[in-house]
């Protein structure tokens, strides 16, 4: 199950609220949250961006990993999966990551049941990561990815992580809506 949203709707945040509701319906933990990307380049800076934010937000007994200062980058899946397993054996895993996609996608926000496979934007095979996952298409997917995440605008990427932060944290907030979805 998949849901899209448009980073210019200003009901996003909203709908992003009810699409987590639908498909964490069935824990009754919190969601840890895994923000991956890297700072070097600005498209690949959207998971990093939202784990700062949330973080700034300042939820209470909310795990996020993945943040400016610290980042989760694609080459550390493979030992995320197994920490966070053995970490919080319990917890749902929304996965939070940049993607590409086709040219009049840029702005879109995905929401899926299904999880990321972070970096197959860039033909890397790596593993998938998260019970759920929200994915903010940055730049076109083209044979020269990297160099597009790098002429990316800082602007598109903060407006849809700001989005994204938010949505989380109104789901997990005691007095959010992610109690009666």
């Amino acid at each position: 199950m998949e849901y899209s949203f448009n980073l210019f709707n200003k009901m996003a945040s909203s709908g992003i609220v009810l699409a987590l509701g639908q498909l964490l319906k069935n824990t009754d933990r919190p969601p840890i949250i895994l923000c991956i990307g890297s700072d070097l380049a600005i498209g690949d800076s959207l998971g990093p961006i939202c784990g700062t934010l949330i973080n700034e937000r300042k939820l209470s007994d909310i795990f996020v990993y993945g943040t400016l200062q610290k980042t989760v980058t694609a080459k550390e899946i493979r030992y995320m999966n197994e920490f966070l397993r053995d970490t919080h054996p319990q917890n749902p895993i929304l996965a939070v990551d940049a993607a590409v996609g086709d040219a009049g996608d840029i702005g879109l926000i995905k929401v899926s049941n299904t999880g990321i496979r972070p970096g197959s934007g860039a033909n890397k095979k790596l593993e998938k990561i998260g019970d759920a996952g929200i994915m903010g298409i940055v730049a076109e997917k083209s044979l020269f990815n990297y160099s597009l995440l790098n002429l990316t605008r800082l602007n598109l990427v903060w407006k849809m992580a700001d989005i994204i932060a938010d949505a989380i944290t109104t789901f997990l907030s005691p007095s959010g809506s992610s109690v009666a979805v």
